[in-house]
């Protein structure tokens, strides 16, 4: 029985170079030549590994999140809401302020034009995913005693989240790493602390 030829290529590897394409461009500004040039493969070979340029895009989101952006899960499993906060914040300084700059999540798809609303709404689902998981965890610390009582822990999710998105359009827009890791400390200053015990 004939078997398909094996792919001579490693997946992940091409992936990475895909995704790198994708930050440096976003999903719009990205043809598909941009992209089989990078990952050195012809079109028919993209379409049969990964699909068509959105499902390319999602797996680069996929590993996006797995790699670069790891910092966000390592957040939400940090000991302390403060710590949480800190981790993503602070992940979004060293990642952003690295090149290339800016963050996949905020700009990989903010303006497109009508063929790009599925790659649009995906990522606006992932951020909303994100700040529901950072709510939970500062529910969770609110119930643990490790916020005031009476905290609005969807608001506090909310301003950390709105804080590290911005640190990364700063970052995209020339700020160092010092000057963004000093909003850091600002933000931290005014985190809510757990009630004093009595």
């Amino acid at each position: 029985m004939a078997t398909g030829r094996p792919r001579e290529f490693d997946l992940d590897e091409r992936l990475d170079r895909a995704l790198e394409v994708f930050r440096r461009h976003g999903y719009e500004g990205t043809a598909l030549s941009d992209l089989t040039e990078a990952m050195g493969i012809n079109k028919p070979s993209l379409y049969a590994a990964y699909g068509n340029k959105a499902a390319l895009f999602s797996k680069a989101l996929d590993r996006y999140s797995a790699g670069p952006a790891s910092y966000v899960q390592e957040a939400m499993n940090a000991p302390t809401a403060r710590a949480a906060a800190e981790t993503l914040m602070r992940g979004s300084v060293d990642l952003n302020t690295c090149e290339p700059r800016g963050c996949l999540f905020v700009q990989g798809a903010l303006a497109t034009g009508p063929q790009g609303d599925p790659a649009r709404a995906e990522v606006a689902a992932r951020r909303d995913a994100g700040q529901e998981a950072l709510h939970e965890r500062f529910e969770r610390a609110l119930a643990e005693g490790d916020l005031p009582a009476g905290t609005d822990t969807e608001a506090l999710a909310r301003h950390i989240w709105a804080v590290t998105y911005g640190l990364s359009i700063q970052a995209t827009g020339g700020a160092t790493a010092d000057e963004l890791h000093r909003t850091v400390d600002l933000v931290l200053s005014a985190f809510p602390r757990p009630d004093a015990t009595p």
